[in-house]
């Protein structure tokens, strides 16, 4: 029993064992902790000051608007970039940023339009930061251990989801808001370290590009002739518009129709992370994946969904948010894992930042609108049209693999005649 616990750890932490990886992704984790916190004190310091889910909706476009509009240019920075040096440049920045937060809630009661344009500067920082820092985990590890790692690299993400909001609620409760910024600035020291300790001598870089014309429409290009990255780019881009709009929807759900305070969307938020930790431990020891294993998830999160919106009471909800954190995460790492093996090296970056786009990018676009939906109706709505974009993605996605296949066999007939 003991060789096999040694087992499972050991297959499911192998990328632990190269030291610039195991280096990211502690100072990762101490930093996404601090960025959660802020994107849910955020979220509750304007509903607090409006009481009004399209404010919130507002909110999240300004927070992802700079992916949608220049996430193709970000990436094209990172594969023509020293990703380390750009990403301490960038995390430099979100630093600023949560201090220019915190000067606005130690106000007492801000102006929103300020809360905006500070959210819109973690924006352009998550164009950039989200496609170098992926694309830089990549190089830390052999291509055998991608997947593990990109599975580990989501387990950060989404283990400070369990942590960031519980303690963004109790600080909020006990301290107020600012302090919770405070806390995320400290925390940018973290990541600034580990990035500086890293051996890029152990690196396995892909090449840096150089400058050309029309770079960004070849990457384009190099995803439409690929199935195996097209089809997975517009699930995501469906489900991230409709279903991954948790900042917006889940406030509102828990406040409005369960009749909770809206602090105890930090609790529901929590648990639902609780779920994606775990998702993302399991899926960290496969080591292949493929289209049918983003259309299996895409259909589990999509149900678990649908589920929570009908959901009475928040008792019921937790145990089905654990469900919703897993069908989210396994559907999140498995499309990621497919993007970033098979992409080529030199495209990479705009291959990431195309996903990027879609799912970050597509918020400002849902957020506004499932805010609206859950003000003109109620949040179950708001809720049950996520899991239905969830369900639709993953029949539109096996049809259109399925298609592909064919298309593909009809070809292989005509050559052999």
């Amino acid at each position: 029993m003991t060789r096999r616990i040694a087992g499972f750890t050991a297959d499911t932490f192998r990328s632990m064992r190269i030291r610039n990886f195991r280096i990211f992704f502690s100072g990762q984790l101490v930093s996404q902790v601090g960025n959660w916190m802020t994107l849910v004190a955020q979220t509750l310091l304007v509903f607090k000051i409006t009481n009004s889910g399209v404010a919130v909706g507002i909110l999240a476009a300004f927070q992802f608007a700079p992916v949608l509009l220049f996430g193709a240019w970000a990436g094209l920075v990172a594969d023509r970039s020293d990703k380390r040096r750009l990403l301490l440049t960038v995390q430099s920045i979100a630093m600023g940023q949560s201090l220019l937060l915190a000067g606005l809630a130690f106000m007492g009661n801000p102006p929103v339009v300020a809360i905006y344009g500070a959210a819109l500067i973690g924006g352009f920082v998550l164009a950039f930061e989200n496609p170098t820092r992926r694309s830089l985990v990549v190089e830390m590890v052999p291509m055998g251990d991608v997947q593990n790692a990109v599975s580990l690299n989501s387990a950060v993400m989404t283990g400070s989801r369990v942590v960031g909001p519980a303690l963004a609620g109790a600080l909020i409760a006990t301290v107020g808001f600012g302090w919770v910024f405070v806390l995320d600035a400290v925390s940018y020291v973290a990541v600034l370290g580990s990035l500086t300790l890293v051996r890029t001598r152990d690196l396995r870089t892909a090449p840096v590009i150089s400058r050309a014309r029309g770079q960004v429409r070849e990457g384009l290009r190099y995803v439409r002739s690929v199935p195996e990255l097209w089809i997975p780019l517009a699930m995501t881009a469906l489900v991230g518009t409709f279903a991954f709009n948790f900042q917006v929807v889940m406030p509102l759900f828990v406040d409005r129709t369960l009749g909770e305070s809206p602090t105890m969307f930090t609790v529901l938020f929590s648990v639902v992370s609780v779920g994606s930790f775990v998702g993302a431990l399991v899926t960290a020891r496969r080591r292949i994946v493929d289209i049918h294993h983003v259309v299996f998830s895409s259909v589990a999160f999509g149900l678990a969904l649908v589920v929570l919106a009908l959901a009475p009471s928040l008792v019921w909800a937790l145990p089905i948010g654990l469900g919703v954190g897993v069908g989210s995460i396994a559907f999140i790492t498995s499309s990621t894992a497919m993007l970033q093996v098979r992409s080529d090296p030199t495209m990479r970056g705009r291959v990431l930042a195309l996903q990027a786009i879609v799912f970050f990018g597509s918020t400002p676009i849902g957020g506004p609108i499932l805010g609206w939906i859950c003000d003109a109706t109620t949040p179950r709505v708001g809720v049950a049209v996520g899991g239905l974009s969830a369900l639709a993605a993953a029949g539109w996605g096996a049809a259109a693999y399925r298609r592909t296949e064919d298309e593909a066999t009809d070809r292989t007939d005509l050559q052999a005649a």
